[in-house]
C-alpha cells in the first residue's frame, strides 16, 4: 500500500457455529488485528468471547425467527454503518465465511482491500470442502488442510464497503434511480472461502442449527437449504464428487470472467449482485495459499 494505511474492520453474526467461528476470527485476527473484529452473538453464548478473546463482542437476544434474514441484514447494516464512521472500510461475512486472497496478486489481505477504490467490493466464492483422504481437522489454518474448492456464484457475495450502503441478498442494495449505474466491483485476487463442507465433524451441529430455524414456526424463515440442511449437505457433496476436476488457473480464471460482469440489477429488490450461477468443475486451492484461514 502506499500512503497512508487503511484502517479495515470486520463484522459478523453468529450462534453456535464454534468451529467456523474459531477459524473466522483466527484468520482474520491475523489478518486485521482482533481488536478490529465485531462480533454480534444471536444469544447469550460465554463460548464466543473463550473463543473470540480479544474481539468485541455484542449480545442480541434471540427471541423467534420471524423475517430471519430480514431482521438480521436489518441490524448488520445499522452496525456496518457506525463502523465506517472509525474505519476506512468494513467486511461482512457469515461465520463460516472468510475473505482471503491470492498472495500471487497481494501481499496481504489488508492490501487487497485498500488497493481498491470502488464503494463496495464482491469477493468471488468457493465452497471447501472436505474430501475422504483428509485427515480431521486440527486448530491450523484451514488452507494447510483443505484444498479442494468449488466455485459458486452464490456465495460470490459483496464483503466489503468503503461508505455505508447495505447489504442485501448477497449484493448491495441502492437507490433505484442508481440501479442501472452503481459499480460492481469483483477484485481479481479477493475471495470468499465458504466453510460449510470443510469439516465433516462439525457439519451435523451447524445442520441442527438451520433445521431449528428453518423449521420453527413463522414468516419469513430461511429456505429449503434450512429446512432439509442435512438433505441438502448430502446432495452437494455428492453433486461435489461428480464434478469433472480441473486446474486451479482454468477453473479460476473461467468462474472470474463468467461472475465479474454483468451482474444481477434486481429491480424488485433494488439490488445489484453476482449473478447465482453453478460451475459443473471443482479445482484444487494452490499451495501458495498456506497460511490462511
Amino acid at each position: 500500500m502506499t500512503g497512508t494505511a487503511k484502517t479495515i474492520c470486520a463484522l459478523t453474526m453468529v450462534h453456535r457455529d464454534h468451529w467456523a467461528l474459531s477459524r473466522w476470527y483466527a484468520h482474520h485476527a491475523r489478518a486485521l488485528g482482533p481488536e478490529n473484529l465485531f462480533i454480534v452473538a444471536h444469544g447469550a453464548d460465554p463460548e464466543v468471547a473463550r473463543l473470540c478473546p480479544e474481539a468485541s463482542i455484542l449480545t442480541v437476544p434471540r427471541r423467534g425467527f420471524d423475517n430471519f434474514d430480514r431482521d438480521r441484514a436489518q441490524l448488520l447494516n445499522g452496525i456496518m454503518a457506525g463502523l465506517l464512521a472509525s474505519y476506512d472500510w468494513a467486511i461482512r461475512t457469515d461465520a463460516d465465511e472468510l475473505i482471503c486472497f491470492d498472495p500471487a496478486r497481494f501481499a496481504s489481505l489488508a492490501e487487497a482491500i485498500a488497493a481498491q477504490d470502488a464503494p463496495v467490493l464482491t469477493a468471488l466464492g468457493f465452497d471447501l470442502v472436505e474430501q475422504p483422504q483428509d485427515a480431521e481437522m486440527a486448530a491450523a489454518p484451514v488452507f494447510d488442510q483443505r484444498r479442494a474448492v468449488g466455485f459458486s456464484g452464490h456465495y460470490s457475495k459483496a464483503v466489503a464497503a468503503r461508505r455505508p450502503i447495505e447489504f442485501l441478498l448477497h449484493g448491495s442494495k441502492v437507490a433505484p434511480r442508481r440501479l442501472q449505474s452503481f459499480p460492481f466491483t469483483m477484485p481479481r485476487g479477493l475471495y470468499l472461502a465458504h466453510l460449510k463442507y470443510a469439516n465433516r465433524a462439525a457439519m451435523p451441529a451447524a445442520n441442527a442449527v438451520r433445521m431449528q430455524v428453518g423449521n420453527s414456526a413463522g414468516q419469513g424463515l430461511p429456505g429449503a437449504g434450512w429446512k432439509a440442511a442435512e438433505d441438502d449437505t448430502a446432495w452437494f457433496l455428492e453433486d461435489f464428487a461428480a464434478k469433472k476436476h480441473k486446474p486451479w488457473e482454468v477453473a479460476e480464471a473461467q468462474a472470474y470472467e463468467t461472475l465479474s460482469t454483468k451482474p444481477s440489477r434486481s429491480e424488485k429488490f433494488s439490488v445489484v449482485k453476482t449473478r447465482a450461477l453453478k460451475f459443473p468443475v471443482r479445482s484444487t486451492l494452490p499451495e501458495r495459499f498456506a497460511g490462511q484461514g
